[in-house]
């Protein structure tokens, strides 16, 4: 019998939803994921099942549909997978979480733009841009979840959604030397974002391995591209870094 595939980006931060999802519900074993290099074209097989498109994740069913966009897939494994589930089932908390999760958008743009920018005469308007995005978020968790740590009771749908980017802006940390402010502004959304990224379901990628993965980013070569005068990009997966470190 065929099951579920899910064609990834190990350290891909949509593909990682999918992942903690998955882990949550104590499902992730009937999933396979595979591999895509991105480094390389993208194989015409994978091409003829996407009709010639390039994102990713996108995962196949069982009998052979294929289903795109990362919150696409989750609400699709949310629905198969109804036990244990992780968005709310009360239609106003449904709502509130929604809300929440419709913020990704600016929140990860701004920090990829920051990440892969080359001027430094940008980089201060980029830090404040970045200041207001977690404001922004602190503020929101403040009107709808104030004692926290998460926005309900437990790490759930919008964790599953801003967890994979606030372990991908490790990278502003050592790349910009970017920090939240220490005081009040920014101490609700800390709480949040210290509780994602220590919860046992978001542990699929580390910190090093995040930096030295997206080291190309950080010089402005995302998605696989090469930087003028390499042979490969920081973003493959061959050799495996850890063995190199004899991790």
């Amino acid at each position: 019998m065929n099951r579920p595939t899910v064609y990834h980006i190990p350290a891909c931060p949509f593909c990682q939803r999918l992942d903690i999802l998955l882990t949550l519900k104590g499902r992730r074993d009937e999933i396979d994921f595979q591999t895509i290099d991105i480094t390389r074209p993208r194989p015409d097989w994978l091409l003829q099942k996407t009709r010639g498109t390039t994102a990713l994740p996108v995962l196949e069913t069982a009998d052979g549909h294929i289903i795109k966009e990362s919150l696409v897939i989750l609400q699709y494994l949310e629905d198969i997978y109804p036990e244990r589930p992780v968005a709310q089932r009360d239609p106003y908390r449904r709502a509130v979480e929604n809300m929440l999760t419709r913020m990704d958008g600016d929140f990860f743009s701004l920090g990829y733009g920051w990440l892969m920018n080359q001027d430094p005469a940008r980089r201060e308007v980029l830090r404040e841009g970045m200041l207001k995005q977690y404001a922004q978020l602190d503020d929101f968790l403040l009107g709808h979840a104030p004692a926290g740590p998460f926005l309900f009771e437990e790490f759930g749908w919008a964790e599953t959604v801003f967890t994979p980017f606030f372990q991908r802006f490790w990278l502003l940390e050592y790349y910009e030397s970017f920090e939240l402010p220490g005081d009040d502004r920014y101490a609700r959304v800390r709480k949040w974002i210290d509780a994602c990224v220590a919860h046992p379901a978001a542990q699929q990628v580390a910190r090093e391995e995040v930096v030295k993965l997206y080291y190309d980013y950080a010089k402005g070569a995302g998605n696989g591209a090469l930087l003028p005068g390499r042979r490969q990009s920081s973003f493959a997966f061959e050799p495996d870094w850890r063995l190199e470190l004899g991790l």
